[in-house]
C-alpha cells in the first residue's frame, strides 16, 4: 500500500498536526501482510536429468515400464533433493504422502537395479559408451537415496496405520451408540411398548397371541402392512400418529427429536463384522512388526548423518502404535460383549448356519423398521405442524375480530329523557 504523501503548507492547519503514530508491535503486522515471496515453478523432474548428446541410449526396462516411469517423472515437478528430504527428514510439506507413495510403487526392482548398476560399472573407463535412458537414469538416482524402500515403506505404513485405527474406532463408535440406545433409550421402550399393546388388543380374542408379554422383532418391519379397515392408514403410521400426539411435547416443532437410533446409523452397523475388526487387527500388528523391522534395518545400516530423525520420530510412532493397538483390542472386546448383551435383552437367535448372531441378523431388522419409521415419523410432524399454525391462525382471527368490535352506547329515549331535553 502506498501513501499519497500531503505536502505540508507552513500556513494551513492539518489534521496531521494533532496526530501521533503510535508504539505499535509490527509482528503480527509483518506476518500477516508482509510480501510472500514468489514460489519458485519447478520444473518437471524428467526435465533435471541431463539428456545426452548421444544419439543411442541405452533402455534396460521394457517398453511398458519405461513409459509408466516416463509419466511419472513427467508429473513430478520436484528436484531429487526434494525427494531425498522427504525421505531423510520425514518431511511432506514438499513432496506429499501421494507422491511417495507413487515413488515407492514405482522404484527400481533388484533385478532392475542389478542391470543399471552393471551398465553403469562397464562404461566407467569407457568414452564413447552408451549413456542410459532417463527412466534408468532416475530409477538409478532414486537408489541412491539412503535405504529409500525401507524408509519409504515406513512413512507410508505410519499414515495409513493412523487411518485405519480411526475408521474402526469410528464403526466401534458407531455400534456402541446403536447398542447403547437400543438397549437404554426410554423412548425405544415406549415405541415398543405400544407395538406391544396394540397387538395385544388386535389379538385379543385370541388366548395364544392375545396377552403376549413380548414379541420377536422380526414383526417390527410388518407393521407398516397391517392396514386399517378402510386402507387408509397403516398400524405403523397409527403408532407413529399416536407416540408424537401422546409421548412427545415437541412434536410439530423444530426441537422434535427422532426417538429411535438413526437409521443409517443402524445401516452401518448391520454391515459390520466382528471377524472383520479381528483381520485388521491381525493385519496391523503383522504390518507393524514389518515396519518394526525395517526401522531396526535402517537404524543399523545408517550413517549417523542420516540416522536421526528418522530413528527417533519411528520409534515413538511404534510405542505409540502398540499402545493404541492394544487399546482398541480391548474396546473391541467390549463392544462384542455388548452387542452379544442386546441380543440376549431383544431374544434374538441365531440364522441357520451361523455361529452366534451377526450385527447384520439383528441391526438389518431395525433398519428396515427405523426407515419406515422415520418417513411416517416427518409426514406427521408435518401435519400436527400444520395444525398448530392452523390453530395460530384461528386465534389470531378472533383476537382481530374481538378487537374491532366496538359497543355503542345505548341513547335514553323514554318520556322521562325527553322532557329532560325540553328543559
Amino acid at each position: 500500500m502506498s501513501f499519497r504523501v500531503i505536502s505540508r503548507d507552513v500556513c494551513s492547519s492539518l489534521v496531521w498536526d494533532t496526530i501521533e503514530e503510535p508504539d505499535v508491535d509490527f509482528d503480527e503486522f509483518v506476518e500477516l501482510f508482509s510480501k510472500t515471496a514468489v514460489k519458485e515453478k519447478k520444473q518437471p523432474l524428467s526435465d533435471t536429468i541431463t539428456k545426452s548428446k548421444a544419439k543411442q541410449v541405452v533402455k534396460l526396462l521394457n517398453n511398458k515400464r519405461s513409459q509408466a516411469v516416463g509419466i511419472l517423472m513427467s508429473s513430478l515437478h520436484l528436484d531429487m533433493k526434494d525427494i531425498q528430504c522427504a525421505v531423510l527428514n520425514l518431511d511432506n510439506n514438499v513432496v506429499d504422502l501421494e507422491t511417495l507413495q507413487a515413488l515407492y510403487e514405482i522404484r527400481a526392482q533388484q533385478e532392475e537395479l542389478d542391470k543399471i548398476e552393471k551398465h553403469i560399472k562397464s562404461c566407467k573407463d569407457k568414452d564413447n559408451s552408451k549413456p542410459l535412458d532417463k527412466p534408468e537414469q532416475f530409477l538409478y538416482q532414486l537408489s541412491l537415496i539412503p535405504n529409500f524402500s525401507s524408509r519409504v515403506f515406513c512413512i507410508l505404513f505410519q499414515s495409513s496405520f493412523s487411518e485405519c485405527m480411526s475408521l474402526i474406532t469410528r464403526k466401534l463408535e458407531i455400534l456402541q451408540r446403536v447398542c447403547k440406545t437400543l438397549q437404554e433409550s426410554e423412548t425405544v421402550k415406549k415405541i415398543l411398548g405400544l407395538v406391544l399393546a396394540f397387538g395385544n388388543f388386535m389379538n385379543g380374542g385370541n388366548r395364544t397371541r392375545g396377552q403376549a408379554d413380548g414379541f420377536t422383532l422380526d414383526i417390527l418391519p410388518k407393521l407398516k402392512d397391517v392396514k386399517s379397515s378402510d386402507g387408509v392408514k397403516s398400524l405403523l403410521s397409527y403408532i407413529v400418529a399416536y407416540y408424537l400426539r401422546h409421548f412427545d411435547e415437541d412434536a410439530g416443532r423444530e426441537t422434535c427429536v427422532f426417538p429411535l437410533p438413526e437409521p443409517h446409523d443402524l445401516f452401518q452397523s448391520s454391515q459390520m463384522k466382528f471377524d472383520d475388526f479381528q483381520k485388521d487387527l491381525t493385519r496391523l500388528r503383522k504390518d507393524l512388526r514389518a515396519c518394526t523391522s525395517e526401522v531396526e534395518k535402517v537404524c543399523k545400516v545408517s550413517d549417523e548423518d542420516n540416522l536421526q530423525p528418522f530413528k527417533e520420530k519411528m520409534e515413538d510412532f511404534i510405542a505409540q502404535a502398540k499402545t493404541e493397538l492394544e487399546t482398541l483390542d480391548i474396546e473391541l472386546g467390549s463392544t462384542h460383549k455388548l452387542f452379544l448383551e442386546l441380543t440376549v435383552f431383544f431374544s434374538v437367535k441365531p440364522k441357520a448356519g451361523e455361529r452366534e448372531i451377526s450385527p447384520n441378523t439383528l441391526f438389518s431388522i431395525w433398519h428396515e423398521f427405523t426407515s419406515d419409521f422415520k418417513e411416517q415419523w416427518k409426514k406427521e410432524n408435518k401435519a400436527i405442524l400444520k395444525e398448530r399454525l392452523k390453530a395460530a391462525e384461528e386465534c389470531f382471527r378472533q383476537a382481530k375480530e374481538k378487537a374491532s368490535y366496538s359497543v355503542k352506547p345505548k341513547h335514553a329515549s323514554g318520556i322521562k329523557a325527553k322532557l329532560g331535553m325540553k328543559i
